[in-house]
């Protein structure tokens, strides 16, 4: 097992055999880490982060370059070196905005991809790079798997450098403020999400890689929840007694939840994990890496 990406998990070490930092924009990198006819190639890389950074729109060229570079290396290598397999993440955000403004029935079916608007550019390249390995697997036969990821969460990710999503922003807000304190929201927080534990997550991609079906399939929870609940669900978790103080900030869609019809029916699998215990799971580890944090600036200090 060979893992690459542009630096080490700075949190976790990781169970490869072999690991090589490196740039897949560069087809010199791609060459040498698919050096061979893998069974499985897992295309997860990408630039991207949450509302803080996807939604600014200071960020889109490259978003939109970076992403698209990779997927443009990787799909031709895969087919010339006869990869067997391989597995690439697309996103909810490929969704129509147009399905998404009102928050309490946003519709996420993986038909209702067209007529296309997705609400960022990080949507718009994820649904290029949907093209571009389905007509890799029409014209060279390279088998892919292609999943719409919605909102996965967890320990050992970004928590504090301005590429974290909704769950551990909240988390770090919440394990940063002081008991009596308040806790600052995007928005107006009804805003609708639903979320998926990593770990739920991996199972899912796992049963979809060993399956006949190419997809698009949605990878998600149908849990949905204002981001009111998720931060009342936080601070009810972390024991303190917070007020929240709602502020402008860049939130996305007004709605949106998976669909988890497609993958009940293809692969016979759906989450079953609350998201409460995976908000304890990753709360747990973003409150012991702020306590560090604060430990080291009180040394320093």
């Amino acid at each position: 097992m060979r893992g690459v990406d542009l630096k080490h998990n700075p949190w976790q070490s990781l169970r490869v055999d072999e690991f090589i930092s490196g740039d897949l924009r560069e087809p010199a990198v791609v060459a040498r880490v698919i050096d061979r006819p893998f069974d499985e190639v897992y295309q997860l890389a990408a630039d991207m982060g949450g509302a803080g950074y996807i939604f600014t729109g200071e960020h889109d060229a490259d978003v939109m370059h970076n992403s698209a570079q990779i997927n443009l290396n990787v799909a031709p290598r895969c087919v010339e070196m006869g990869v067997k397999k391989v597995f690439y993440s697309s996103s909810a955000c490929i969704y129509p905005l147009y399905n998404h403004l009102d928050p309490d029935t946003p519709k996420t079916s993986e038909d209702s991809a067209y007529p296309a608007q997705p609400d960022s550019e990080y949507g718009w390249e994820k649904l290029f790079s949907e093209w571009l390995y389905l007509s890799f697997q029409r014209n060279y036969g390279l088998p892919v798997r292609i999943a719409r990821f919605h909102n996965v969460f967890g320990p050992f990710g970004s928590w504090k450098d301005g590429r974290e999503k909704a769950p551990a922003a909240i988390c770090r807000k919440v394990a940063m403020a002081p008991d009596g304190g308040e806790v600052e929201v995007w928005g107006d927080g009804k805003q609708t999400r639903s979320f998926l534990y990593i770990e739920e997550c991996l199972k899912a991609v796992r049963r979809f890689m060993d399956s006949d079906f190419s997809g698009p399939l949605n990878i998600g929870s149908e849990e949905m929840v204002t981001i009111d609940q998720l931060v009342n669900y936080v601070i009810e978790i972390s024991g303190k007694t917070l007020r929240k103080r709602y502020v402008e900030g860049p939130v996305g869609v007004r709605g949106r939840s998976s669909d988890t019809t497609l993958i009940r029916q293809v692969l016979g699998w759906a989450p079953s994990l609350p998201l409460k215990d995976g908000l304890r799971k990753t709360y747990a580890w973003i409150e012991g890496e702020v306590k560090k944090l604060q430990e080291r600036q009180h040394v320093a200090a």
